[in-house]
């Protein structure tokens, strides 16, 4: 199955509305420029550029600004959904299209290699969230840790999967895993120079009017 080819929202339209939900977290929070890149470890033009919609971070540093501002990736990118809205239950309003849905980079392009994407399939609010990863990392990165479940899929390729304590499994076409939410985890392409996934995750729990977790 061909993988090279993954569209999605227009870079622009993403940047300046992704730029705009983060400065206006920030703010909410009361966190200077300065501060927000100090403890999202990027530089404060680069920030400065992203608010404006001049920059696309990759996922990796949308994760943690997210965690800086005490939210998830996925939540940022729901704000940076610019499709035109059918009117909510209509069949249509419900059908991501092939060149819909918010993407970003999985990661920095360097020296003319691939940089992967992360296209999220589905539009507002949800129970869950389902996303299409084109995968080109050939080495480990960083774990990434958080408190929903996910579930994963192999369209197409392999991966090697690093769970932390729980060791490691590798996943070819038409496999899958689950892991709880608090599970570090992370992965890498083998086998080849791209793997397609579709990668699930839980929506973050929300207290309900006792502060307790639903």
């Amino acid at each position: 199955m061909n993988v090279d080819n993954v569209t999605g929202t227009a870079p622009r339209d993403t940047q300046a509305l992704l730029g705009a939900e983060i400065r206006r977290r920030r703010r909410e929070l009361g966190l200077t420029l300065v501060r927000l890149a100090e403890q999202a470890k990027i530089s404060h033009p680069f920030l400065s550029q992203l608010e404006r919609g001049l920059a696309r971070p990759s996922m990796m540093t949308l994760a943690r600004i997210a965690e800086a501002l005490g939210t998830t990736q996925v939540e940022l990118m729901l704000a940076s959904d610019t499709r035109d809205r059918e009117p909510e239950g209509t069949a249509e309003r419900r059908v991501i299209r092939s060149h819909e849905g918010v993407q970003l980079p999985r990661g920095i392009a360097r020296r003319g290699r691939e940089e992967g994407s992360t296209r999220l399939l589905v539009h507002g609010r949800a129970d869950f969230y389902p996303q299409e990863f084109v995968e080109v990392h050939t080495e480990f990165g960083p774990y990434f840790t958080h408190d929903e479940d996910e579930w994963v899929y192999v369209v197409a390729g392999a991966i090697m999967v690093d769970l932390g304590d729980h060791g490691n499994a590798r996943l070819a076409e038409g496999d899958s895993l689950y892991y709880t939410g608090g599970t570090p985890h992370r992965w890498h392409v083998v086998d080849g120079p791209r793997a397609r996934l579709i990668v699930v995750k839980a929506a973050a729990r929300e207290p309900d009017s006792r502060g307790w977790d639903r």
